[in-house]
């Protein structure tokens, strides 16, 4: 009795060491002796020049080799320049995009192979390498040496420096301006591996109670990328900040860490903090109003750290850096703790271009099922099958639509997965069954960590097979999460994801039925007595991998495993729902992910936003925030706010921890449940404008929930703003942040007009309009010239709205023309991707509404057959006011209305609208308004 205490009082201190955020148990730049090394070098200081400047096999390769003055500087250091060349390899792919890799030489050792990330990129994209042809030399105009020029696409040419090294894109042309670069400012440098030479040489790191052995001692690499004609940089999430990212270095900047990518369990993280969260996306993506956008995309699973450079960062020594002085631009600064470079150079000129061009690397999101981008109820953790139950029928009482329910680690027999608390959950596939029989589906939970036991047989079949990652001694690695003592699966080894995926048969997994999908939380991983509540450094993967040179990745193989084994218990015929709190690039190809814990604050809300937005623009389409925060209490204000703003997110999700009250719509009274039913509603309501654009993403890597600059390229009142976002093309949406707010400026770009989409009035683009702050919405507007597809009839679930009719919302431009687009399929199966959907385009012009057939003629497109209807067309911006309209070729006339709305401010406006047309959404058809 008296040891059981004991442990369970050890995993009580662990579990609340990690409750809150506390600083001191995360390491800092000088605390991480790879950032202070690499932060204490000059601009100027790499030394390295390129020779042996050859094509092979349709690549540039070249030698990077120190020079004697660089080697002799080198001496004094700490960790002294090794004088081994290193191999410089450049790729050109099609669509513009340049690939560099520099790695050790192999041939001159060391024994160990540097870690390069494996099953990220696609191997269809490496299909579409061009075969690099000659490589013409020339010296530069502006007298720094001479340079290596090769064709990358029309219009653009990749040039190597030879003294001192430089690789960049530019503009065709020798005068041709400079997109992107990588060390203009001579900040190069990379720490090659070692043996030890003596037995006394000291290679550990030590932080608090931990020590990295470091075997093969400091490995790090750093450089500095400068993106050309930039106005701001974007992208590298996960972190609680503004979607521009801020100087963390130059003039001004005090105190301030670098952008830290290191994915971490960090419960109640803070707002506005560079400090690295559960996910790594080392993309970053520039814009500016002169030229446009570009990209840089570093593949390395490592620990990261990212500084952007503030204006003057580096003035002392611009004499000797011969940068261009014609050209303004923002310079980064990258830094590793291990891996090999393997980056990647996007030209855009497009904010699209460059999201279109990084997907085509690591992959566009996969199509989700339609329930999936339905509402979801979650909390930690409904008690028992009673509690679902009385739950579920609350829903049904207060015609409440919603498609998921979700269940935490309590399920579990004593947190070992794949099982049920048979006490708690004596059915759990007649639970399922019944919820499946009103349209609904189950989320449980499956996390990375095993219960060392000796009874539960996921442990004695890995303990048995090896499977688990081991320590630096090379034993199986023992550390403490929720279920106490825990091993955890070496993921990288295709084997073991291929067993852990035949784990969720129905056969393994018992219990679970077909409606019953996947949460993988704690998968970064987290270890709650490990070093900053992670995996030592040191721990060893398959290949002799260290836990370092990996991190990053570990939860993104964990999701692909879940992944593919949700599509193996269903024979391939059903899509896979698979949520993650780590990621990784690639990791959109695998489901969906969200923004961990956060916290009922208000400050949470609005930073939720470009939180998503940067997820969006580096991949990853499929994701929201806890709505009412994950951590505390919110104010009924508050969690009706954050419900009106998430019911426009990509992933609409109501979580919360199992010490906040319950927080079910129906339990703040009536008139605030109908508000977060009416907000609720909205989403049901554009569902299919929703699934069009996560199918627009799937083919496309266009985001579902964009920043106002992706449609508004030139206007630089977007650059910066990120309280608003679009939703598609067409909906542009502002959140309300504050509280007892009695008005909200909302910017709506472009020339053209926008409308509000509860009262249809129209508003002047170009313009910040003051509007009052109603409670019953936060404003949303349609842009004019667009056509959106909605369901009008609410349901308990996604399922029973399958053949309900359709509603098309036309905003008329000056022109008087709009377009729009509607995707269905039978929303959960592969059968799309042989051609089994319908795609249709609408489009208004010259007072005639027409659907067209937008996908391609073979043998798979009459796969999928639709009885649907539209049912209502409503028209904004029209007049004068019609009197008929006739649908063609059935020559059929159809009743019109014009009707007034309450307006803002008590105006009022009036709206035609077409009703029961009845015509079929598989059709071509015309109707014209005369």
């Amino acid at each position: 009795m008296g040891q059981s205490m004991s442990i369970f009082f050890v995993i009580f201190l662990l579990i609340n060491c990690v409750f809150s955020w506390k600083k001191d148990e995360f390491r800092n730049c000088n605390q991480t002796p790879f950032c202070k090394r690499a932060r204490s070098r000059k601009p100027g200081a790499c030394s390295l020049f390129a020779t042996d400047i050859s094509v092979r096999e349709g690549d540039l390769v070249a030698k990077l080799i120190q020079s004697e003055k660089g080697v002799e500087n080198s001496e004094n250091q700490e960790h002294p320049i090794t004088s081994k060349p290193l191999v410089l390899t450049l790729s050109i792919y099609q669509d513009a995009v340049l690939r560099l890799k520099i790695d050790e030489d192999r041939s001159l050792g060391p024994r160990k192979k540097r870690f390069e990330v494996p099953d990220v990129i696609l191997p269809e994209f490496l299909e579409k390498r061009l075969w690099l042809q000659r490589v013409k030399e020339e010296e530069s105009h502006d007298g720094s040496g001479t340079l290596s020029i090769f064709y990358l696409s029309d219009g653009y040419e990749g040039v190597i420096r030879h003294d001192p090294f430089e690789v960049f894109v530019r503009e065709s042309g020798k005068n041709g301006k400079k997109v992107l670069s990588l060390n203009s400012n001579g900040l190069f440098d990379f720490e090659q591996l070692k043996d030890k030479k003596e037995e006394n040489e000291d290679w550990e790191e030590r932080f608090r109670s931990h020590t990295d052995t470091r075997p093969y001692g400091p490995q790090s690499i750093s450089f500095d990328v400068s993106f050309y004609e930039a106005d701001f940089v974007y992208g590298i999430p996960e972190h609680a900040t503004s979607l521009a990212l801020k100087p963390t270095r130059g003039p001004g900047v005090e105190d301030s860490e670098p952008y830290r990518l290191f994915n971490l369990d960090v419960f109640e993280y803070l707002h506005d903090s560079p400090f690295g969260l559960y996910g790594t996306i080392p993309l970053m993506i520039s814009h500016g109003n002169s030229r446009g956008s570009s990209g840089f995309f570093w593949l390395t699973a490592a620990e990261m750290q990212i500084d952007v450079l503030g204006p003057g960062w580096n003035d002392e020594f611009s004499s000797v850096l011969r940068l261009p002085s014609d050209q303004k631009r923002i310079d980064t600064f990258w830094m590793t703790e291990a891996g090999v470079v393997d980056a990647f150079f996007f030209v855009g000129p497009g904010p699209k271009d460059v999201v279109r061009q990084y997907t085509g690397v690591t992959g566009t999101p996969a199509l989700p099922q339609l329930f999936a981008i339905a509402y979801h109820q979650c909390r930690w953790n409904y008690r028992d099958e009673e509690d679902v139950y009385n739950v579920d029928s609350k829903f049904d009482e207060h015609d409440i639509p919603y498609d998921v329910l979700w269940l935490d680690i309590e399920h579990t027999d004593g947190k070992r997965y794949f099982t049920w608390d048979r006490a708690l959950f004596p059915n759990p596939d007649e639970m399922q069954t019944k919820l499946a029989a009103k349209g609904r589906h189950m989320v449980t939970i499956v996390d990375p960590h095993i219960k060392r036991d000796d009874s539960y047989y996921i442990h004695k079949e890995a303990s048995q097979k090896g499977y688990y990652v081991k320590d630096a001694t090379g034993k199986d690695f023992d550390g403490w999460c929720w279920s106490g003592s825990s091993s955890y699966l070496d993921m990288l080894n295709p084997e073991i994801r291929s067993w852990w995926s035949g784990k969720f048969s129905f056969d393994n997994y018992i219990g679970s039925t077909p409606s019953l999908h996947i949460w993988n939380d704690m998968n970064e991983p987290s270890v709650f007595n490990g070093p900053e509540v992670s995996m030592p450094r040191d721990a060893l993967h398959y290949g002799d991998v260290e836990h370092r040179e990996l991190h990053n990745a570990y939860g993104y193989y964990f999701h692909m495993a879940t992944s593919d084994g949700l599509v193996k218990r269903m024979e391939g015929k059903e899509r896979p729902f698979v949520l993650s709190r780590a990621f990784f690039p690639g990791s959109q190809r695998y489901g969906a992910v969200w923004t961990g814990d956060n916290t009922a604050e208000w400050e949470h809300l609005r930073v939720s936003v470009p939180m998503i937005l940067t997820l969006s623009l580096t991949g990853i389409s499929f994701s929201g925030a806890d709505v009412g925060g994950f951590f505390g209490n919110p104010d009924t204000e508050l969690l009706v706010r954050w419900y009106q703003l998430g019911a426009y997110y990509p992933f609409f999700r109501g979580h919360a921890h199992h010490d906040t009250k319950r927080r079910e719509p129906w339990l703040f009274g009536e008139r605030n449940m109908e508000l977060m039913r009416e907000a609720i509603h909205v989403r049901y309501m554009l569902l299919p404008y929703f699934y069009t654009l996560f199918r627009e993403a799937n083919t496309s890597g266009i985001p579902v929930a964009r920043p106002l600059w992706m449609e508004y390229p030139s206007d630089v009142n977007t650059f910066s703003n990120d309280e608003a976002f679009m939703v598609g093309d067409a909906l542009l949406v502002q959140g309300i942040y504050t509280e007892r707010a009695k008005h909200v400026p909302v910017y709506l770009p472009g020339d053209q007009s926008w409308f509000d989409m509860k009262t249809g009035a129209a508003y002047k683009g170009g313009a910040t309009h003051k509007l009052e702050a109603l409670e019953d919405s936060i404003p949303a507007f349609q842009r004019a010239g667009t056509i959106i597809p909605r369901k009008d009839r609410f349901r308990r679930s996604t399922t029973q709205m399958e053949n309900d009719p359709y509603t098309l919302v036309i905003a008329l431009n000056s022109s008087k023309a709009a377009v729009g687009e509607l995707y269905v399929d039978n929303g959960k199966s592969f059968e799309f991707q042989q051609g089994a959907y319908i795609h249709r385009r609408f489009k208004f012009w010259n007072g005639k509404l027409t659907s067209s057939n937008l996908a391609p003629l073979g043998s798979g497109h009459n796969k999928f057959a639709s009885e649907c209807i539209v049912e209502r067309i409503i028209l904004l911006g029209l007049s004068p006011q019609p009197k008929t309209a006739l649908i063609e070729p059935a020559n059929q006339k159809v009743d019109i209305e014009w009707g007034p709305l309450l307006l803002r401010g008590g105006k009022s406006s009036s709206v035609l609208t077409i009703r029961k047309p009845n015509v079929r959404i598989a059709d071509d058809w015309t109707i014209k308004i005369s």
